[in-house]
């Protein structure tokens, strides 16, 4: 390990650091209990709001669902938890897996925007998911962004 970054390390976190963990973590659990638990009980998670029914996004819509719901639990949500584990204990692979699961939160919320506006003759949602989806999706979006921009500047004194 470099001196700087040794230096470095005794820094306090600023703001920045602590807004990215707080999005981090909430991110993280909307991601268990959205998710994960869709791939436990599917209906139960479109009863509470959390996923989409049959009706809004077809059986090949579920299929895709479920599929996006496996790989988060797989390989997004242990990069993200990973990463947030990783910048607490200030470790270089801290900021590797973080920077990983914020390039996934730019890929995913665009694939959704992109298919919801595109096929609107198959994808039948409710009328105020088409005004909170552009909105959650968009500063997801912009919460990956930001994140990859923050980790790049201050990886040496994170």
């Amino acid at each position: 390990m470099s001196n700087s970054y040794k230096n470095d390390i005794h820094n306090k976190r600023g703001f920045d650091f602590w807004i990215l963990i707080s999005i981090s973590v909430l991110l993280l659990l909307f991601l268990l209990i959205g998710q994960t638990f869709s791939l436990i009980n599917y209906n139960a998670a479109v009863h509470l709001g959390l996923q989409e029914s049959v009706e809004e996004i077809s059986q090949v819509g579920i299929a895709f669902a479920k599929g996006f719901a496996f790989a988060d639990t797989v390989a997004y949500i242990p990069l993200l938890l990973s990463g947030v584990i990783g910048l607490l204990k200030r470790k270089k692979w801290g900021v590797y897996l973080m920077f990983a699961s914020c390039a996934i939160s730019v890929y995913w919320p665009l694939a959704h925007l992109f298919a919801i506006f595109i096929e609107r003759d198959a994808i039948t949602l409710q009328p105020e998911k088409y005004v909170s989806f552009p909105i959650t999706l968009s500063l997801i979006i912009l919460y990956g962004l930001w994140g990859m921009w923050y980790l790049y500047k201050s990886q040496k004194v994170l």
